[in-house]
């Protein structure tokens, strides 16, 4: 029989079980970005009569969805500890090429997308083996690429956009499923593979341990320059596709696309908890993060807010994002201070 000590104990100890599910779901990194878009999504809805109409829900999820492709091809590489500042001029390489298939040579839109993919991939695969093969800093190696792949979108296309894309290729772009456009199931089906990937498959354990510790990992047996190459080609696949994408919705292929790519890229990753640290990666915080992005983006335009304080307001909340962990471990130092005394 258990005495009263042993009794009270096991009263905590059960009581501290029931509380763990609360304790966690508070304490996981999502957390600190799904509120603030719930909140602000919030905040709009009842300051903006014309927020949660139709047409502006079905201009949020597309933007929403483009703003995610672009910060995949970012967060990809952020996760295995590097990045990839060539993500927009893949994206626009990319979208010459598809203009280049549909226009120049009357070639079906399956195989522009085929080539405009395989363009991407390419890309992403030469930033990976430079970066493993001869040893350079990811930072060096996509700076000098993004300039090669941008020589090649202009010396290509003569800075010339192709104008006559076939209507049919603006279906994917352009038209919507079930009030959402397709764009934004295509970014759902995509996040959950992505989920599944780093959460269930040995393939994302590696690709995680590869960010966290590099040297750990190739010790424990992992092939870091193979995960490495993969993440860069994954980066250049995403950037590929957003550039197809972005064909599609415009109806021409633009030289310019891809220009602007880099701050969205790093902007949503970070806001949606990727780390620069590596080892990192949320399919819900990056839906979050692109949720953020868009809605301060809409919000001040339906609002009649000064747009031009938009980079500012931008600023201090990827300032606040990278600065959480850092203030968290602060609270925790002033609380076992406090604990101390």
């Amino acid at each position: 029989m258990k005495n009263a000590g042993e009794a009270a104990l096991e009263k905590v100890e059960l009581s501290g079980k029931r509380s763990t599910p609360i304790k966690s779901m508070l304490g996981r990194r999502e957390t600190g970005i799904v509120v603030p878009a719930l909140l602000l999504f919030v905040f709009f809805s009842l300051f903006s009569d014309s927020f949660l109409t139709q047409y502006n829900m079905f201009n949020i999820s597309r933007n929403l969805s483009f703003y995610i492709f672009i910060a995949l091809g970012q967060a990809v590489v952020i996760a295995i500890g590097g990045m990839n500042l060539s993500v927009g001029a893949i994206g626009g390489l990319s979208t010459i090429a598809v203009g280049h298939i549909l226009v120049n040579m009357g070639l079906p839109g399956s195989v522009a997308i085929t080539v405009g993919l395989l363009t991407g991939i390419t890309a992403g695969f030469l930033n990976g083996i430079i970066i493993t093969k001869l040893k350079l800093n990811p930072f060096i190696v996509t700076l000098s690429t993004s300039f090669l792949f941008t020589g090649l979108v202009y010396g290509i296309s003569k800075g010339y956009p192709y104008t006559d894309i076939p209507k049919s290729f603006t279906y994917v772009g352009r038209k919507s499923f079930l009030g959402f456009p397709i764009v934004f199931w295509m970014l759902i089906i995509i996040l959950f593979a992505l989920y599944y990937l780093y959460r269930h498959t040995v393939l994302g354990r590696r690709l995680l341990a590869t960010g966290g510790n590099e040297n750990a990992a190739r010790l424990s047996g992992i092939n870091t320059d193979r995960m490495i190459i993969l993440a860069n080609v994954l980066s250049g696949f995403f950037a590929s596709m957003t550039g197809v994408l972005y064909v599609s919705r415009m109806g021409s292929a633009q030289p310019a696309t891809g220009q602007n790519w880099m701050v969205t890229s790093f902007a949503v990753a970070i806001i949606g908890g990727t780390s620069l640290d590596g080892g990192i990666i949320s399919s819900i915080g990056l839906f979050a993060g692109g949720v953020i992005m868009v809605l301060i983006k809409n919000g001040l335009i339906l609002m009649e807010a000064n747009v031009y304080f938009e980079q500012a307001f931008l600023g201090m909340i990827i300032l606040f994002t990278v600065s959480l962990d850092s203030i968290k471990d602060l609270l925790k130092v002033l609380k076992n201070r406090n604990s101390e005394d």
